[in-house]
């Protein structure tokens, strides 16, 4: 296994948060290689995506200046289904971290019993500040590029950071436009054109549904446990209405300015106040400062904050590396008995550590934000089979599956003696790596 993370990091240079990924699943899956050392090489094999793209994408501003990102689709493994993994706008993006993300896409999809394969893509583009025109000439000439690697039975992309239903529609429209064909190529769509009930709330929902799985395993309930919740996108608005819906109280939500605190925890009317200010009119958390609430500025995280008081569960939900080692001791201060993840990675190397150390339970992204891409495939079969379901019925499959994904990694940590987080990384990369190996040198 050393050869091999030599080899990986050879071959990807300076790309540190693919290759601390890859290290990381690496670690996990020690207990099953000491058995199966044959299978070693299959992990050497899913390393190396099957095909990287990078490309440019030129359009124009309202000022009809030029301006010039670079895109990026990394499909990395294709062996149990079609590509299937969003497309994320953010100045950030590079491709470490569209290679980190696809390849933790690969075990997230075999999680879900769903087939399909692991790809991430996106742009070094900020959608914040720029007007509708913009968004949608820049959506146009990205799709212009990717048009000619997607299709509904090849690769299937769908939405992440800086890419909602405003954008899908953009993206969809110049496909069915440059393809000619109208078959679900992107998931993540508005109702009228082929979307799924229940997909945008699909991912924060989900994080509620596995959590309160693991608590019922463990004779607990979530009635009455304390919460704070980072970030406050789709996924963290969702994952907090849920929680408020399940009788947990939510004390803080947050975003990149800071956290909001709700002392005696946020009403379900409080938040849809929230989601009116962030999603709609695209304003900060501070503008939703009521008379009990308090805003915390300076891009405060809620793990530090004093005045959340003890907290039983931490949800970060906003984005990767979020959460370090002197935020996790924080958390332990605070009695929080888990860490559940709604953001992908959203938990440092040395926090997971630093977890592990204080015996907080860690539930990694790859099980607990996997609703959104299960809803995701849900999506793709009604697209294919030209049916509709009910939101009742959408939501009973989700459930299912994130109770096969809790019960699936609990099994395989039982089976050789690892945590959760290992589990779910064996569980993947059983289904993964014999599907690699029955297939052969491709």
């Amino acid at each position: 296994m050393q050869k091999v993370l030599s080899t990986v990091a050879e071959r990807n240079g300076g790309e540190h948060e693919f290759l601390d990924a890859v290290r990381e699943v690496a670690i996990s899956l020690q207990p099953f290689f000491k058995e199966h050392q044959n299978m070693i090489r299959i992990f050497e094999q899913i390393c190396e995506p099957e095909r990287q793209v990078m490309f440019r994408v030129a359009w124009l501003d309202d000022d009809n200046c030029l301006q010039v990102n670079r895109g990026f689709r990394i499909q990395f493994n294709s062996a149990i289904g079609p590509y299937k993994g969003g497309i994320r706008y953010h100045p950030t993006v590079n491709a470490s971290i569209i290679k980190m993300l696809g390849f933790e896409q690969i075990f997230k999809n075999a999680l879900t019993t769903l087939p399909l394969g692991g790809a991430k893509g996106g742009a070094d583009f900020n959608p914040k500040g720029r007007s509708d025109g913009e968004i949608q000439r820049f959506c146009q000439s990205f799709m212009t590029e990717l048009v000619r690697h997607i299709a509904e039975d090849m690769d299937v992309p769908a939405g992440d950071i800086g890419v909602g239903s405003r954008e899908i529609g953009y993206l969809f429209g110049q496909y069915r436009r440059l393809s000619g064909r109208f078959q679900g190529a992107i998931t993540g769509k508005e109702l009228p054109y082929g979307g799924s009930l229940c997909r945008p709330e699909a991912t924060g929902y989900g994080v509620v549904m596995l959590t309160e799985e693991m608590l019922k395993d463990k004779n607990d309930d979530i009635k009455g446990k304390r919460c704070a919740v980072s970030g406050s996108g789709n996924v963290a608005l969702h994952c907090a209405r849920k929680l408020v819906k399940s009788g947990a109280i939510v004390l803080a939500i947050s975003d990149s300015q800071g956290t909001l605190v709700e002392p005696e925890g946020f009403s379900h009317e409080q938040l849809l106040d929230i989601q009116n200010v962030k999603m709609d009119r695209k304003a900060r958390l501070s503008e939703c400062c009521k008379k009990t609430s308090k805003h915390f500025g300076d891009g405060q995280h809620p793990w530090k904050l004093d005045e959340l008081g003890n907290i039983d569960l931490a949800f970060p939900c906003a984005t990767q590396g979020e959460l370090d080692e002197d935020e996790v001791d924080s958390l332990a201060r605070k009695g929080c008995k888990a860490v559940v993840e709604g953001a992908n990675m959203p938990t440092t190397a040395a926090g997971v550590a630093r977890l592990h150390q204080h015996n907080i339970l860690y539930v990694p992204g790859k099980m607990a934000n996997a609703g959104g891409v299960a809803v995701s495939g849900l999506e793709m079969t009604q697209n294919r089979t030209m049916q509709a379901w009910t939101a009742d019925e959408v939501y009973e499959k989700l459930k299912n599956i994130m109770r096969d994904i809790y019960t699936t990694a609990k099994k395989c940590a039982e089976q050789y003696s690892v945590d959760l987080n290992a589990g779910a990384n064996i569980a993947a990369f059983l289904k993964v790596g014999e599907a690699v190996k029955a297939q052969g040198a491709v």
